[in-house]
């Protein structure tokens, strides 16, 4: 719990920093594209908006998400941080996105009429915005790198989609208004507008696909899975497991329900302490199994069918 704390706080810092840098060029973005009528630089500058406002989801996910489980939500709070993950996917692709495209259209049906100072006051505010954006994604892939098991930390994931389709976006936008200076095509720019909503749409539509998964209830990777099977076959008294569901909770929850056929022979005290012994040994071996419930079956020898079912469940609070 204290290690999933400190990278709570790592992950805060990452947030607000891309909050800050956010909130700072849409200022810029904004001024910059209304003095010089550039469409490609207001998509950005929505872009900027969109991604300040996401930054705001985030930190109310990682707030919400850690709060203990009570008697209305018994599993916790853990999906909290992928629900507000989907709601910054749709403010990217509604407020990123179709302005974007807005703005391609607009200037495509009137014509961007930018002066020479406006190219480079555009320019130089795409500048400050590259170092700002690039800052940000830096402090974010660092985080990557150190923090075990960043990379499914919804927050991270998302201010790291955020940032590089922030770098990305300035750089499309100003190859837009260099294209639109040196050939005095306005389509050069609806052009930069175009590309810059569909980057958002895409990332939008990752961002939001990986929330639903989560959302709706996804098992934990293969390669784990295959652990916990082979820790279960590997108890002396287990005969077979006839069925492993498991559901992640949260970043650093997931709920494990198996059905277990014990070798026959034991009596149901016997089974009461295996069943007990195989629990502390998943939640050993696996602290994120917050949850543990084990269907044990076990056939006595000249009986035909006799069970005896025990449910486990590990409530550590998250």
């Amino acid at each position: 719990m204290v290690k999933r704390k400190d990278s709570d706080g790592r992950t805060r810092v990452t947030v607000v920093v891309a909050l800050a840098a956010n909130l700072l060029i849409a200022v810029a973005k904004a001024v910059g594209g209304l003095l010089s009528a550039s469409p490609a630089l207001l998509s950005e500058a929505a872009h900027s908006v969109a991604d300040s406002l996401n930054e705001l989801f985030l930190l109310a996910a990682l707030r919400r998400s850690r709060r203990p489980a009570d008697h209305r939500h018994p599993f916790g709070y853990g999906m909290e941080r992928y629900f507000w993950a989907l709601l910054a996917a749709v403010g990217i692709f509604v407020m990123g996105g179709c302005f974007s495209f807005f703005q391609g259209f607009d200037a495509l049906s009137e014509g961007a009429h930018e002066t020479q100072s406006g190219y480079t006051a555009g320019l130089i505010v795409l500048g400050v915005a590259f170092v700002a954006e690039g800052s940000s994604l830096v402090r974010a892939v660092y985080q990557l790198r150190v923090q075990k098991g960043g990379s499914s930390d919804p927050a991270l994931r998302t201010v790291l989609a955020e940032d590089g389709a922030a770098v990305l976006g300035v750089l499309l936008a100003a190859a837009g208004m260099v294209l639109h200076l040196v050939t005095g095509e306005a389509v050069w720019e609806a052009s930069a507008s175009f590309a810059i909503g569909l980057l958002l749409v895409f990332v939008a539509y990752r961002l939001g696909k990986e929330a639903r998964d989560h959302l709706i209830g996804e098992s934990v990777d293969a390669e784990l899975r295959e652990s916990i099977q082979e820790l279960l076959m590997g108890q002396p008294e287990v005969d077979n497991v006839a069925e492993l569901l498991t559901m992640r909770l949260g970043e650093d929850s997931w709920l494990l329900a198996a059905r277990i056929d014990l070798a026959p022979g034991m009596d149901s005290e016997r089974v009461e302490l295996v069943c007990v012994r195989i629990k502390r040994e998943v939640e050993r071996t696996w602290p994120q199994a917050d949850h543990v419930f084990l269907d044990i079956t076990e056939a006595p020898v000249g009986a035909e069918g006799a069970s005896v079912s025990s449910d486990a469940s590990g409530a550590a609070g998250g």
